[in-house]
């Protein structure tokens, strides 16, 4: 159905039109990443205070000394289990898809902010039934676009701001994958650990088994009094209590490893009885390199800029607007119709609305600029930890082992002399209470061992990948 516009419609269409380019060509700019967070990056930074190598470096001796960090870290613990298990959390671990979910989020976010630089076109249509023989039923059909174009770069911002939003999202997920794949290594070497003590602790009670025979026996032929008797009875029962308690122990590792993993916590899950070494040292880089390389540093310098971006857009707020409506269509009585509107809004007063949400949008900037500068000393700290605790922890397994060692020779020439009545049953589980203990020490460090090069990896940033 043809229909025409009237030649003062296309006069006013064409100055709208004019006045539309003019103001686009006017838009504001919109400050880049660099510009908005100079605020960590000044002389005052975290980054410029930090110091040319890890202090931990200078305790062991340079080990781990570097200007890189070797990702795919996984792979260094020589474990095909523990890979199957970092896949199958990876995929199926309800925790790491809800970070995936809130990555979604912020992206469409960010798109329906950018959609407000673009105008936005509407169909309308209506029907008006006269109910009159001698009137006619119109019938009418409209397109409408609507624009409001960003004169001072406002709208730009905040679509600025939700992207840098949706990017720290992201690294938010990054990092959690990582944190999701070290907790589970670390989940899976505590299992392991707690299977080796329930082991160890079986191994105990038949140690203690057989002191009780003994003592039985040595009770009957009149060597030994009667309390002895009761002593080594009282110290199976002890050994069974401390086997129950690591079976309990087990069983609730292996739960807490199934529910990493997003299976039913029916502790089933098939545990190794053999702690794997500790990988050779790594190169560890320089401090500086953290904040680039960690997936929360950058999403917490991310949300830095999103609040600079969120600042500016509030100061903006003061400024007037411009808009812009064309509509064009026609009706059942072959008539045009034609609209065309245009407007500027300023705000005069607000009762302080717009002072008090550009000093909600600087108290934001300053938090997260600061909340970055937290996170920085935090992520320095970890390392630092980790790095001297590497060093630590291998001078303790040694002396450890050392003391396993000699406690059980002890003990069995202990138990020897024992044997042979030159001392007291108290004294023969005294020493063998200090081995029993020392060999459950020894478990335990290698497991913080392997815990601690978990926890380095993560602080450094490296991926698993």
């Amino acid at each position: 159905m043809p229909f025409f516009i009237r030649l003062t419609d296309c006069r006013t269409l064409l100055a709208m039109l004019c006045c539309v380019g003019i103001l686009s060509g006017c838009s504001g700019s919109v400050a880049g990443h660099d510009e908005a967070v100079r605020g960590i990056r000044g002389d005052d930074a975290v980054s410029k205070k930090a110091p040319a190598d890890f202090a931990a470096d200078q305790i062991n001796n340079d080990a781990f000394a570097g200007t890189y960090v070797d990702d795919g870290w996984l792979k260094s613990f020589n474990d095909a289990e523990l890979d199957k298990l970092a896949a199958e959390a990876l995929a199926d671990n309800p925790g790491i898809k809800i970070s995936k979910a809130q990555v979604d989020q912020a992206e469409a976010k960010s798109r329906q902010a950018g959609a407000a630089l673009k105008p936005a076109v509407n169909l309308g249509g209506g029907f008006s039934d006269r109910n009159h023989s001698a009137l006619t039923d119109i019938a009418a059909g409209v397109i409408n676009v609507s624009w409001e174009p960003d004169v001072w770069g406002r709208v730009g911002a905040g679509v600025a701001s939700a992207k840098e939003m949706a990017r720290a999202s992201k690294q938010d997920y990054r990092f959690a994958r990582m944190s999701l794949v070290a907790t589970v290594a670390n989940s899976w070497f505590l299992a392991i650990e707690s299977k080796l003590q329930h082991q160890f602790a079986g191994e105990v009670k038949a140690i203690k088994e057989k002191n009780y025979e003994l003592v039985q026996a040595r009770f009957k032929v009149g060597r030994v009094d009667k309390h002895e008797v009761a002593l080594a009875k009282s110290e199976v029962a002890k050994a069974e209590e401390a086997e129950v308690h690591a079976k309990s122990a087990l069983e609730d590792s292996a739960r807490s490893l199934e529910l990493l993993l997003g299976r039913y916590p029916s502790a089933e899950l098939e545990i190794t009885d053999k702690l794997k070494a500790v990988p050779p040292p790594f190169p560890a880089g320089i401090p500086s390199e953290i904040m680039e390389r960690r997936p929360d540093l950058v999403a917490a310098e991310n949300r830095v800029a999103a609040a600079f971006q969120k600042e500016k857009e509030a100061k903006l707020l003061h400024l007037p607007s411009f808009r812009f409506s064309l509509g064009l269509g026609a009706n059942s009585l072959n008539n045009s119709i034609a609209g065309l509107a245009a407007g500027v809004f300023a705000p005069l007063y607000t009762g302080g609305a717009i002072e008090a949400e550009v000093e909600q949008a600087t108290a934001v900037q300053k938090e997260a600029i600061n909340a970055y500068a937290q996170a920085a000393l935090n992520a320095f700290k970890e390392v630092e930890s980790a790095l001297a605790a590497e060093e630590y922890l291998a001078e303790r397994e040694k002396y450890m082992q050392e003391e396993v060692k000699d406690k059980h020779e002890a003990y069995t020439l202990m138990m020897a002399q024992y044997k042979v009545g030159k001392i007291s049953l108290v004294d023969t589980l005294t020493v063998q209470t200090q081995w029993v203990d020392a060999q459950i020490s020894l478990i335990d460090l290698k497991t913080l061992r392997l815990s601690n090069r978990i926890k380095l990896h993560l602080a450094l940033g490296g991926s698993f990948e």
